[in-house]
């Protein structure tokens, strides 16, 4: 009768919101020592470890099996180390609803997923109520977005907030989170290796063009790379490239806007590479391809259209290379980073 009652006057929506708020509130009252155990419930003392993270230390038992991911910069290292997550959140909404075939529907990554993943939102707020509804045992979020909604996250699973820009730092933590320590040392090592053999492939492309100019771009918005930069920049950085500034940028920010009249101060350049980022046209992700092209096509007109870009040297040697934002910045681990060297490979290799 109690259900019947409340039926009349709340739609199953709110009566979920409610059930949400709920949880989440008797979760908080708990002591730490009362969440751990609730975590723990199935699997009590089977191999437990305290993992160090931006918050500090959490305690995660045996091989976590329901993990919900904020982020690709997140999925990348956990899918590289041969493990599944349950649900995802991505920083746009690529893609609305459960990623039923995810890859068509995750960028870059999905072709490495096995199982459909339940959507749980935006990464930086997520839905408590879908996370809820997945039972998760360990969440995994980034320091700059999450950091606020750490306590509430813990409540409903043992959570590992991770700095974006400490790539073989957050692999290691995701390898013991996991229970797979080794695997992060042989992945560490493969990168190592596939960069040593890109820089030979490329040694002929920086002999002949070393000074690079780095932009990123939602042109005609223009924004100064430099070496200190990120994922994008230290790439062509082992690669042996040299970066190309005009006289006073050479200890400015890691990026800095910039006019397209002051471009001619580059003409030194012996190549360009444009790391583009245009997300405006993608209503609904078909595929990789299509994301890269949706990413970089208008970017590539306009660059090709504009007459000062286009009186540089480099523009009229055909040395400007277009790389997609998603690609070098958000996925700077194992995957992203094998995926990167390849794509300027066969960009610099196929124009040179």
């Amino acid at each position: 009768m109690r259900v019947q009652r409340l039926n009349h006057r709340f739609k199953l929506p709110q009566l979920m919101t409610l059930f949400t708020i709920s949880m989440v509130a008797i979760a908080a009252c708990q002591s730490p020592t009362e969440q751990s155990t609730n975590h723990r419930s199935s699997d009590i003392s089977t191999n437990c470890r305290f993992i160090d993270h931006r918050m500090g230390k959490t305690e995660v038992c045996g091989q976590p099996q329901r993990i919900v991911v904020l982020g690709p910069y997140l999925l990348e290292p956990l899918l590289a180390l041969g493990i599944q997550p349950v649900g995802y959140a991505d920083h746009e909404a690529f893609h609305q609803g459960d990623f039923t075939e995810p890859s068509q529907q995750i960028p870059y990554l999905g072709s490495r997923i096995t199982q459909p993943l339940v959507n749980v939102g935006s990464a930086d707020n997520p839905s408590l109520e879908a996370m809820l509804k997945i039972q998760p045992d360990l969440i995994l979020s980034a320091d700059d977005e999450n950091r606020a909604q750490y306590q509430t996250f813990s409540t409903i699973a043992p959570t590992l907030i991770l700095q974006y820009d400490q790539v073989e730092e957050n692999l290691k933590t995701l390898a013991q989170a996991v229970n797979r320590p080794e695997r992060s040392e042989q992945l560490l090592t493969k990168v190592e290796q596939q960069v040593i053999a890109a820089r030979q492939a490329l040694a002929p492309v920086v002999d002949a063009s070393p000074n690079v100019l780095l932009l990123h771009s939602q042109f005609p918005d223009l924004y100064l790379g430099n070496d200190r930069l990120d994922n994008c920049s230290d790439i062509l950085k082992a690669l042996g490239f040299q970066f190309l500034y005009p006289p006073g940028f050479e200890n400015t920010a890691p990026r800095i806007p910039i006019s397209l009249e002051i471009l001619p101060q580059f003409n030194a350049a012996d190549l360009i590479v444009m790391v583009g980022r245009d997300h405006g046209g993608i209503k609904q992700l078909s595929s990789t391809n299509h994301f890269e092209e949706s990413q970089l096509s208008k970017i590539k007109q306009d660059w090709e259209g504009n007459a000062i870009a286009q009186s540089l040297t480099a523009s009229q040697a055909g040395k400007v290379y277009f790389i997609p934002y998603y690609l070098c910045m958000t996925l700077p681990g194992p995957i992203g980073t094998e995926l990167y060297l390849e794509e300027l490979k066969e960009q610099l290799l196929g124009r040179s």
